[in-house]
């Protein structure tokens, strides 16, 4: 995740600009300024073109990384759209930030795909959006963040980055079938695909480098359209889309054994707070780099998020959230409202009606993406230096241990010894009584509750 908050010069506010935030703040023109305004609406469209076409590679290469077919991924982002642009009307959580599936819930997806199978991930999905809708309705997303501090959660997302990136790394060295050397595993085919997907890696964090504050989506564009031209010449591994139906059905469970439900409730349990935790982060990110320093609402955020994951539940779709690396490149494209996030559900919409052009785009130039995706999440450890030695300590192990031994279990172990580690602190150092410790935990628990 990358929390940018610079502002260039051109993004000073006018005056026009200042009223139309202050009325917003007054409640007056909220929904509407939020949704659509005239007066940005050509600066919504170009921002909504540019960040449709850097978002088809990145979700993409999420829809892999999750199991899920591409086709399903793409209408997952286009409906979160269009729920994205509605839930502006009535409850603006954000007003740039643009929805789709997160690349940190991909593992998980994944792993719920592999244990329940695909026919029963629409009532996991449901049944997510479900625990969702009641987290929004008491606005317990507060309680959540107060259990699970800021630095475990960016441990857990870059040991989910690690998989991500080493799950891709194949792609960057794959051939297609017949030139692959039976008796050698480096041949000359297999070097130029290396090389190639190594100027593709660097080219791509060149111009991140250069472009990142001026418009982000310049080096998808250029992986896209160098990755389509060179195919063209030399035969590299293609991107394969299946044409897989999208038919409405009601998300109704086959499930074996009692067990299994169990394991079916904590999994969608799990998934939920991921989901809630990783929108609030991206909220306060998205805030920082509003171009009118518009403040959001994550729990109304919330209600766009499940409203949207229930709506996919019924198409056999994914979950979604507001995501910083679309919001970021929407921000600075030169959106203002949530009617660039419309934009952007139509060029996806282009691509679930038309996925057969998805199949110009050479697999590696999608594993460059992810690889850089991935990345990102790792280097969100860097966040946490400010919280001190302690707080980096345990990111990198939760990270390690989400890497190795899976990402529930590696965030529950995480959670369990940063208790204990403050209890013992508590008791043995400071010497406090364990009824004090308890006490004052379940004291911070009603200031939040009173608070908010």
């Amino acid at each position: 995740m990358d929390g940018m908050s610079v502002v260039s010069s051109s993004d000073t506010i006018s005056i026009n600009d200042q009223q139309t935030y202050q009325e917003s703040l007054s409640g007056l023109t909220l929904p509407q300024s939020a949704a659509f305004q005239a007066q940005y609406i050509g600066r919504d469209i170009a921002a909504g073109l540019i960040t449709g076409v850097m978002a088809i590679p990145l979700s993409v290469g999420i829809a892999m990384m999750s199991d899920y077919p591409i086709k399903v991924g793409l209408a997952t982002v286009a409906f979160a759209c269009l729920i994205g642009w509605i839930n502006a009307w009535i409850r603006p959580g954000n007003f740039i930030g643009c929805p789709g599936i997160a690349a940190g819930l991909a593992p998980v997806l994944a792993m719920g795909v592999a244990s329940f199978g695909m026919e029963n991930m629409a009532f996991v999905i449901f049944l997510t959006a479900v625990m969702q809708a009641v987290i929004w309705k008491f606005n317990w997303q507060r309680y959540i963040l107060l259990a699970v501090p800021a630095y475990l959660v960016e441990g857990l997302l870059a040991g989910i980055g690690l998989k991500i990136a080493l799950k891709f790394l194949d792609f960057t060295y794959e051939l297609p079938a017949e030139l692959v050397a039976a008796d050698t595993f480096l041949n000359g085919a297999r070097i130029q695909m290396i090389l190639i997907s190594l100027a593709g890696l660097v080219s791509f964090v060149y111009l991140f480098t250069k472009f990142r504050y001026i418009q982000p989506a310049v080096p998808y564009f250029v992986i896209i359209a160098a990755g389509v031209i060179l195919a063209q010449f030399i035969h590299v591994p293609m991107l394969h889309v299946e044409d897989v139906p999208l038919s409405i059905a009601l998300p109704i469970p086959h499930f074996d054994s009692g067990l299994t439900w169990f394991y079916v409730v904590g999994f969608a349990a799990m998934l939920a707070i991921i989901d809630v935790i990783e929108q609030v982060m991206s909220n306060a990110a998205i805030q920082k780099i509003d171009p009118l320093k518009r403040e959001c609402n994550s729990n109304n955020s919330l209600l766009a998020i499940w409203i949207a994951n229930i709506g996919s539940s019924f198409f056999g779709g994914m979950t979604n959230l507001d995501g910083l690396a679309k919001s970021t490149t929407n921000r600075l494209a030169g959106a203002y409202t949530k009617f660039s996030v419309l934009i952007v559900g139509c060029v996806v919409t282009f691509f679930v009606i038309t996925p057969e052009y998805l199949e110009l785009l050479p697999k590696f130039a999608v594993a460059i993406v992810m690889m850089f995706t991935g990345w990102k999440m790792i280097a969100g450890l860097m966040h946490v230096t400010h919280h001190g030695p302690y707080a980096m300590a345990l990111a990198i192990l939760t990270g390690a241990l989400v890497y190795k031994v899976g990402i529930f279990e590696g965030l529950l172990a995480a959670m369990a010894i940063h208790a204990v580690i403050h209890y013992l602190v508590y008791t043995q150092v400071d010497k406090q009584p364990a009824k004090v410790v308890v006490g004052n935990y379940l004291a911070n628990l009603k200031k939040v509750s009173t608070a908010s």
